[in-house]
């Protein structure tokens, strides 16, 4: 792809990691599998640098990796587009910038990147074009998602490298993780805030499964203090309560996380990065959806359990679905964590044949460069 010079991704930091995150995973692998110039727009660096290693959230320019990361300042800079525009997440586009990008000859093929989504129509929209109101400009609509269809999944060319060489023990011996007891469950939790979150606290104390979980820095925290009466939390600190060990973790940066995920028995997600790396890591994953008006996210998360559940057990298949649910409405935990923490061992072996699944979708990457290549030549 000698042709693209410069490719411009625009992130709107709105759910505070996941949109940077997709951004910062799909803009590194452009630049270190495809050797393509990237400019990351971000407008709040201050959230990017807790993900970016080394980020300065008061450089208005600074490379890392590869990438070429700049602040997305009102006004913007005056500068040329690239041969390839990325709006991702509907953010809205400069004036300014589409100007320009509208005085460009050849005009930029112009990417509106979506939201992961597994619901039927996106199989109809996917690569549609789109002409501007006001400029003369088309943008094209990218869906990830599932199945051949779909715009795929951002997952790396050395993943699985990764993955077969990653070792369990020396990651615990890192966090300096006791030795694990007879039947012990160790979940992560990284989640929005979730009113039934002292619920499912409650059924891991109660249970009869000794459980430890491991909470990365994030808008939980001040909910799990709350349900455990102390006044704040940070990395580091433990709680305790009967069969309930709770760690607060630093938060990570994105490859430390993979390892966490692929070290749990049990991971809970959310909104957009995680949520798609949990489906890689070949482990169990409970997913919170970010929350839509009239319960739109709740259709969307129905529609992901359509292609997830196919294969399973109907029993396991709605243990599944009943446990999701609760966490996403926040009430009936404690009634459905019994039958879904007895799933769990078909769950894990159901998670190897989804994640192989998932790359049906093809590498989502690999098809936004071929996309754009093909509207280039």
């Amino acid at each position: 792809m000698t042709a693209l010079v410069v490719w411009d991704v625009f992130c709107p930091v709105v759910d505070n990691f996941g949109d940077i995150g997709v951004c910062w995973r799909l803009s590194r692998q452009l630049a270190v599998e495809y050797r393509i110039a990237v400019r990351l727009w971000v407008d709040d660096l201050k959230v990017a640098r807790r993900l970016i290693p080394g980020l300065d959230p008061e450089a208005g320019c600074q490379q890392i990796e590869g990438v070429e990361i700049r602040h997305w300042s009102v006004p913007l800079p005056s500068i040329e587009p690239g041969q390839v525009v990325i709006s991702a997440f509907a953010g809205n586009l400069p004036d300014v910038f589409l100007q320009a990008m509208a005085g460009r000859d050849p005009k930029p093929v112009w990417i509106n990147l979506e939201y992961f989504s597994a619901e039927a129509w996106v199989a109809d929209c996917h690569g549609l074009p789109s002409p501007h109101p006001r400029f003369p400009l088309t943008q094209f609509f990218f869906f990830p998602g599932l199945g051949v269809d779909s715009g795929g999944a951002i997952r790396e060319a050395d993943y699985p490298v990764r993955r077969a060489a990653f070792a369990a023990e020396d990651f615990w011996a890192q966090l300096a993780l006791p030795e694990r007891p007879p039947n012990e469950l160790r979940v992560s939790l990284f989640s929005y805030e979730n009113k039934g979150l002292g619920e499912l606290l409650r059924a891991w104390a109660e249970g009869e499964t000794p459980v430890t979980c491991l909470v990365p820095e994030g808008r939980v925290l001040p909910g799990l203090a709350a349900e455990f009466g102390v006044s704040g939390l940070r990395a580091g600190d433990q709680l305790l309560r009967d069969q309930l060990v709770v760690r607060i973790l630093p938060f990570v940066e994105q490859r430390k996380y993979d390892e966490l995920l692929w070290a749990c028995d049990l991971n809970f997600v959310r909104g957009e990065d995680s949520f798609v790396r949990a489906q890689c890591a070949e482990a169990p994953f409970v997913w919170q959806i970010y929350v839509q008006d009239e319960d739109v996210h709740l259709e969307k998360l129905r529609a992901f359990l359509g292609w997830y559940q196919k294969g399973l057990d109907p029993a396991i298949a709605g243990a599944v679905s009943d446990f999701w649910l609760a966490w996403n409405r926040g009430d009936g935990i404690a009634a459905t964590w019994p039958a879904f923490c007895a799933a769990l061992p078909a769950l894990k072996a159901h998670a190897g044949a989804w994640a192989e699944q998932l790359l049906d979708g093809g590498d989502l990457v690999a098809r936004l460069v071929q996309f754009c290549k093909l509207k280039l030549e």
